[in-house]
């Protein structure tokens, strides 16, 4: 990682003898967006450590200056582990974060006692033909990042990309995803919305066919009402990946509203338990 870049992160105690859990969070997205309630359970077993990807929160916005690649990002999970003085620990993936995991597996997997991938695309996903994408809804929004727009209008419109995250199968509330926005948008000090990287080179992650070595415990959560990655694509990367396992989340979209919570920890703890036994 170069020397100028800062990332921002927090470590929440847990256990002393348990090993970490490193969460990786989605494209453009701080660590502020892990539920609170989430980090509260998973630190009744592990400790855990949440970050800011670099052009996000309160880590190094500089992609304009010094652009950088998404492998790039994967590199910075392994900086933040380096800077915690943790050797090996639980990581979990959500998104473009569980992107970065399968690169972790491929390349750093004595760092990893486990992994947990969720809403994301195996890295050999868009060889398979007719494999489903985002809807027209999404990508005209994904097209709106960087439009100017006043503090209110910035605020609104994120509740209405999270509103079409959500999906369906679990009702939204407007308020939790409008506050989640406000403790971004202060934590981050700045309004705008991040976009760097949906502009990064995606090189080096035609990776697919390498997972099928991959001998760390892997757990992939199915999202099934995720219009990112709808099914699919969790079985596609449960099959990709060698030995993982598959569990489904009943009403899951691309977002982690406070109802999903409670069985989301139970999945994700159960497996971190079975690594460590």
């Amino acid at each position: 990682m170069e020397p100028d870049v800062h990332l921002w992160s927090q470590w929440l105690d847990g256990p002393a003898d348990a090993d970490p859990i490193l969460l990786v969070m989605g494209a453009n997205a701080s660590g502020i967006v892990w539920p609170e309630e989430l980090l509260a359970r998973l630190s009744t077993r592990h400790p855990v450590i949440r970050y800011d990807h670099r052009d996000t929160g309160r880590s190094t916005w500089a992609f304009d200056e010094a652009p950088y690649a998404v492998a790039d990002l994967a590199a910075d999970a392994v900086a933040v582990l380096d800077a915690w003085g943790v050797d090996r620990a639980h990581v979990v993936g959500m998104s473009l974060g569980g992107t970065l995991v399968q690169l972790l597996l491929l390349d750093h997997p004595d760092r990893l006692v486990s992994a947990t991938v969720f809403c994301t695309a195996a890295l050999s996903a868009w060889e398979v033909p007719d494999m489903p994408g985002p809807g027209t809804a999404l990508l005209r929004m994904w097209g709106e990042f960087d439009d100017p727009r006043d503090d209110a209008g910035e605020l609104a419109w994120r509740v209405e990309h999270w509103r079409l995250l959500n999906g369906t199968g679990i009702p939204f509330d407007a308020d939790e995803f409008r506050e989640l926005e406000r403790r971004v948008i202060a934590h981050t000090g700045r309004p705008d919305s991040p976009s760097a990287h949906a502009r990064a080179d995606q090189d080096g992650l035609d990776r697919g066919p390498e997972l099928a070595g991959v001998t760390v415990p892997v757990l992939v959560v199915e999202a099934p009402e995720d219009p990112v990655n709808p099914p699919p694509h969790g079985e596609h990367l449960a099959a990709a990946i060698g030995g993982a396992r598959l569990v489904t989340m009943p009403g899951m979209g691309h977002a982690l509203p406070v109802a999903v919570v409670p069985a989301l920890a139970e999945v994700l703890l159960a497996h971190t338990d079975a690594a460590e036994h």
